[in-house]
C-alpha cells in the first residue's frame, strides 16, 4: 500500500479520476467510492464491506478495483465506466436498514455516475436494502444469481484456451484443477464436469469439496499445492495474487484460466507465465459475465442478449491470444491495450 501522503500520487498514475469520501455519524457509515472513468457511461462496480486495518488500505483497495472495473467494462463493450465502493465495515451495524439507507444516500448525491453492485463482503440482500432508496443499483434479488454468468463466462474462456492451446474443440477427457468452490467454482465445477473433464478441486471450505467429489468424483487437494497437480488447465477461483513468482515456478499447467479478481500479483508475472509459455487468459476479460448480467439487467437486455454477451468472451479471449502469439507480449498486457484502444476510440 502506497503511504498515506502518496494516494493522490498514486490516483494520478492509475489514471482517477475521482474520489467521493461519506461520514454519517448517526449509523457510524464511514464509505469511499472511487470513480475512475465516466468516457463509456456511468461507472458500475460493486461494493465491497469489510474490516480495513487502516483508512489507507481501504483507499487504495476502491482505487485498485475501480480502475479494474474501467477496463472490464471496455474490453466487454459495456456502456460503463469504473467504480468502486468500500464501506470499512464496523464491528457492529445497530441498524442495517438505516445504515445502508445512508450508503444510497450518498450514491444519490453522486447523480447517477455510480451504480452499486454486490461484491466481497456484499449480497443481494444488501443490494435489496438499497434499491429502497436508490435506483442507482443493480445485482438485486430480482436479478437473479450472477455466479451463474459469472462461471458460463469462465467456462467460455476454458474452451477458448483449450482451442487455441492445445487444439482441441472439446473438454472430454482433460483435467481441470479449480482452486475455489464456492458458488461460482462450483457451477464451473459442474460444468466441465457434464463436459466430460476430470476435476481436482480445493477450497478452504470442507463441505465445498466434498460436494464435488460426491457429486462429481472429483479429487480433493489443499489450497496451498493445487497449482502445483499436473493438470490441463488450472482455475483460480479463490482468492486474488494466486499468481507469483513463488508459484508460477510451481505450475504444471499450460493454461490458467479462473474467476479471482486480481490473480497476477504483479504486472512482471504476467510477462513470467508468457516467457514460460503458460497461456494465462487475463482475470478482467474471464471472469466478466457477472458484471455483463449487471449491466444487462440494469437496462432491462433479453436474456438472449445476456447470454450472447457473456459467450462473447470466448472470441475477445481469442483475439488477445493470437495478438499474443505474434506480438509477443504477454497477454495481461495485450489485454490491457485493447481495453485503452476502446476507451480511447469513444
Amino acid at each position: 500500500m502506497p503511504h498515506r501522503r502518496d494516494i493522490f500520487k498514486h490516483a494520478e498514475k492509475l489514471g482517477f479520476g475521482e474520489l467521493h469520501f461519506k461520514i454519517d455519524h448517526e449509523t457510524q457509515l464511514f464509505a469511499i467510492i472511487a470513480i475512475h472513468n465516466l468516457k463509456r457511461g456511468p461507472a458500475l462496480g460493486g461494493c465491497r464491506w469489510r474490516h480495513y486495518d487502516n483508512t489507507g488500505d481501504a483507499i487504495y483497495d476502491a482505487l485498485r478495483l475501480a480502475r479494474g472495473m474501467t477496463f472490464k467494462s471496455a474490453i466487454s463493450h459495456l456502456p460503463h465506466g469504473g467504480g468502486k465502493a468500500v464501506i470499512i465495515r464496523p464491528a457492529k451495524v445497530r441498524n442495517k436498514e438505516r445504515y445502508f439507507e445512508a450508503y444510497a444516500k450518498f450514491i444519490n448525491e453522486l447523480g447517477g455516475i455510480y451504480i452499486t453492485a454486490a461484491d466481497s463482503g456484499t449480497t443481494v440482500e444488501e443490494m435489496d436494502l438499497i434499491s429502497k432508496y436508490t435506483k442507482f443499483v443493480t445485482s438485486t434479488s430480482k436479478i437473479g444469481n450472477p455466479a451463474i454468468y459469472t462461471a458460463h463466462g469462465v467456462l467460455r474462456g476454458i474452451e477458448a484456451a483449450v482451442k487455441f492451446k492445445l487444439g482441441k474443440d472439446s473438454l472430454k477427457g482433460l483435467h481441470i484443477t479449480i482452486q475455489g468452490v464456492g458458488q461460482v467454482g462450483y457451477l464451473l465445477a459442474k460444468s466441465c464436469h457434464e463436459l466430460g473433464a476430470t476435476l481436482t478441486v480445493s477450497d478452504v471450505n470442507d463441505e465445498s469439496t466434498l460436494r464435488c467429489a460426491q457429486e462429481f468424483g472429483a479429487e480433493i487437494v489443499s489450497p496451498k499445492t493445487i497449482h502445483t497437480v499436473k493438470a490441463d488447465v488450472f482455475a483460480p477461483c479463490a482468492l486474488g495474487a494466486i499468481l507469483n513468482h513463488q508459484t508460477i515456478s510451481k505450475i504444471q499447467s499450460p493454461i490458467i484460466v479462473g474467476s479471482a479478481n486480481n490473480q497476477l500479483a504483479a504486472n512482471s508475472d504476467g510477462h513470467l507465465l508468457h516467457r514460460l509459455g503458460i497461456l494465462y487468459a487475463p482475470d478482467y476479460v474471464a471472469n466478466a459475465g457477472g458484471v455483463i448480467q449487471a449491466s444487462a439487467k440494469y437496462y432491462g437486455d433479453s436474456e438472449e442478449k445476456l447470454l450472447k454477451k457473456v459467450d462473447g468472451i470466448y472470441d475477445t479471449l481469442t483475439t488477445i491470444f493470437e495478438r499474443s502469439s505474434k506480438t509477443h507480449k504477454s497477454t495481461s498486457d495485450i489485454a490491457d491495450e485493447l481495453a485503452m484502444e476502446i476507451l480511447e476510440n469513444e
